[in-house]
């Protein structure tokens, strides 16, 4: 059983403001433990012979996006750890990750040969899933700024085939002053931002405890940043995804408004689309009104589709 913490008063004052008439349904769904989801790594096996062989085993298989069928539901009681200490897991066949998470990489499309950054990389979920898109082609730069994090991102991609990956260990926006010092641009970066976690409630109960504003304020300038650090070494005609797991404005729109400022006719917002239910962003929050663009942008909440919480953004360099 995982421990429960209870929610602050503000978080909640700020989801009810953020949810209006929704939030019943979201406070009821936090309650309910999350799906079981994985990837199945088409590097090492088709998702054909993987739901034969787990069903072999007694595993129930729902496939809900029949567009992907890489990405598979497990509906059988499965003992705890089971997910984790199959053959099939340790063998590389599949990656335990959530319905969510494995969207912004949908959005972002990688294609074999590109050259891809993945900005913030551990554990390695994302990364993994774009050299499978990829076929173990072209090239990726994973970054990571703590050691710990490196290993199992090492160890992610070891135990996956992943051949086409290139680990450093660089604090964001240094790696991407050094990359633009020797010119070096992208075809496609994936900024899965560092963020205050909200969206993650229903399988990490602890972020309850850790939630506070002041932490939500640092992170914001802190995306602002490494945003703009991003940028500098995307290609013209080249795609950034900027994503998070939280439902803060101000690590969300907020950063999009900045952006949309920032660059002006150098950057366009692209149009998403998605295999669940997205809401759009917010044009205001408070006392803010950000530029109307940010309603692009996609908002997944945990009661709309029985996942965790996302958000998603993707932007095309146009000059």
């Amino acid at each position: 059983m995982k421990k429960s913490y209870p929610p602050k008063p503000l978080f909640i004052e700020r989801m009810k403001l953020l949810l209006g008439k929704d939030f019943k349904e979201y406070e009821e769904i936090l309650k309910k433990e999350p799906v079981r989801s994985i990837r199945v790594n088409t590097l090492k096996i088709s998702p054909e012979k993987l739901k034969k062989r787990l069903e072999e085993k007694g595993w129930k298989i729902n496939q809900p996006w029949k567009d992907y069928p890489e990405v598979m539901i497990i509906e059988s009681n499965l003992e705890p750890g089971e997910l984790g200490r199959a053959l099939e897991h340790l063998l590389g066949y599949y990656y335990v990750q959530e319905l969510a998470s494995m969207l912004p990489i949908i959005v972002l499309k990688p294609k074999p040969n590109e050259t891809i950054l993945d900005l913030c990389a551990a554990p390695g979920s994302k990364t993994t899933q774009i050299a499978a898109e990829m076929k173990n082609t072209g090239l990726i730069i994973a970054n990571e700024i703590h050691l710990g994090r490196i290993k199992i991102l090492a160890s992610n991609l070891e135990r996956c085939g992943v051949t086409n990956t290139i680990i450093t260990r660089k604090e964001g926006r240094a790696l991407c002053k050094r990359l633009k010092q020797k010119d070096f641009k992208f075809d496609k970066i994936l900024l899965d931002a560092p963020c205050s976690g909200e969206g993650t409630l229903r399988s990490t109960p602890i972020t309850y405890q850790m939630w506070n504003f002041k932490t939500i304020r640092r992170l914001s300038r802190l995306q602002k940043q490494l945003f703009e650090a991003a940028f500098e070494i995307l290609k013209i005609g080249g795609e950034i995804i900027y994503s998070t797991c939280t439902h803060a404005p101000e690590e969300n729109e907020e950063i999009i408004d900045y952006v949309i400022k920032r660059f002006g006719d150098k950057i366009k917002m692209e149009e998403i689309s998605l295999p669940i239910k997205c809401r759009p962003g917010i044009s205001k929050w408070k006392d803010k009104e950000y530029d109307k663009k940010v309603k692009q942008a996609c908002r997944i909440y945990p009661q709309d589709n029985n996942t965790e919480g996302f958000f998603i953004t993707k932007f095309r360099r146009v000059k």
